[in-house]
């Protein structure tokens, strides 16, 4: 039986692990869970599953207490944005078997990240749909045959909309995702696709595979979750229901599958597919994500920052939703890149594009809706 930490438990992903946790009693078992806000929620999880330790709030003390404690065997972070970089390496440098469903931390220090773990032989799974389809292709595959990973993406609620209807999308239409249901953050990225560019920095990382051969493709139907190409042509996709359970479920029973009584495809239903080029005009923060990949460095971190307070400003009604992109681009525009950072930094880089994307908010009056 796996000793389970989640950290985040009262998110999407943390509610969607514990109902998974709750239909395998003989394989999983609650030891420690950690919730930001809703303490209520927290309460109820908590009484439902006795774990034997418990955080609220953001206290780094008890979070690392629970990422290295030894009644715990698997640590999954669902912690959103750059707080999950800390507990991450905690984590790791306490050889704990790591389920991530966040993708900043890996922006933001992705080399540093992969090559701890690598140093301590810790796995990291992903559980995002896209990222669990790729490890499950490339499982026991030679990554030197990998000729293209090909990461899907639904299109988000605004695909084939005309650029000029976009200054007019309120935040609940941005939240209108038509296949996930996830939180405010990460639905809002999905909007803009700057979510499928935070996907390819996370990938290069992840399967150690360079930004060039990896390959954005707008699959409308969202059953294919990526694919991978060999170098003999060659092509594995990994196909399932549009339902988080299910990639969660396989990073916390990895390496084994055990049986679940979630959603199946019906290939009748589904009919055709279909696939399309991502509208880099239409959809600019896309664009913005892969030239910070291409560049490496502080950037990715500086463009993660950026995007976090452009969509907060967004989500507070502060500036319009074409608006996201102007801010993330004047504040790459604005940093000194530093080749081979460090710890340190990544950190400052961090600090750095958020001041300076408070400063540029601060700047645009005209913004203001």
């Amino acid at each position: 039986m796996k000793r389970i930490a989640i950290l985040g438990s009262t998110g999407s992903i943390g509610t969607n692990a514990l109902e998974v946790i709750k239909s395998h009693p003989d394989e999983f078992r609650v030891t420690a869970l950690s919730g930001y806000s809703n303490v209520r929620l927290l309460d109820r999880q908590v009484r439902a599953f006795r774990p034997q330790l418990v955080s609220s709030g953001d206290d780094p003390a008890a979070l690392r207490r629970i990422c290295t404690d030894r009644r715990v065997d698997h640590v999954l972070i669902a912690i959103s944005g750059a707080a999950a970089l800390d507990p991450l390496l905690w984590a790791i440098d306490a050889g704990k078997e790591i389920s991530l469903a966040n993708k900043e931390s890996l922006v933001m220090a992705g080399p540093l990240v992969m090559a701890r773990a690598e140093s301590r032989g810790v796995k990291i799974i992903p559980i995002d749909s896209e990222q669990s389809a790729i490890w499950q292709c490339l499982d026991k595959q030679d990554r030197k045959a990998v000729k293209r990973i090909y990461l899907t993406a639904s299109g988000g609620p605004f695909r084939g909309m005309p650029p000029a209807r976009m200054r007019d999308i309120s935040v609940p239409d941005a939240l209108k995702h038509p296949r996930w249901k996830m939180g405010t953050k990460i639905t809002i990225d999905s909007a803009t696709l700057m979510n499928k560019g935070l996907e390819v920095i996370e990938a290069m990382h992840l399967f150690g595979v360079p930004c060039a051969r990896i390959k954005i493709i707008v699959h409308p139907e969202s059953v294919i979750h990526s694919m991978v190409e060999f170098i003999d042509g060659s092509v594995m996709a990994q196909l399932s229901a549009t339902d988080m359970r299910i990639p969660i479920q396989y990073a916390l029973s990895y390496p084994v599958r055990i049986p679940s009584s979630l959603s199946s495809v019906d290939f009748v239903k589904t009919g055709a597919l279909h696939f399309e080029e991502p509208d880099m005009d239409a959809f600019p923060c896309l664009g913005l994500a892969l030239r910070a990949a291409r560049t490496g460095g502080t950037m990715p971190a500086v463009m993660n920052a950026a995007n976090d307070a452009a969509v907060e400003a967004f989500c507070g009604r502060r500036i319009a939703f074409v608006e996201i992109p102007v801010v993330i681009r004047r504040v790459m525009e604005a940093h000194r890149v530093k080749a081979r950072p460090d710890l340190d930094d990544i950190r400052g880089a961090d600090a750095w594009a958020r001041k300076k994307a408070s400063q540029t908010l601060g700047k645009a009056k005209t913004w203001i809706c």
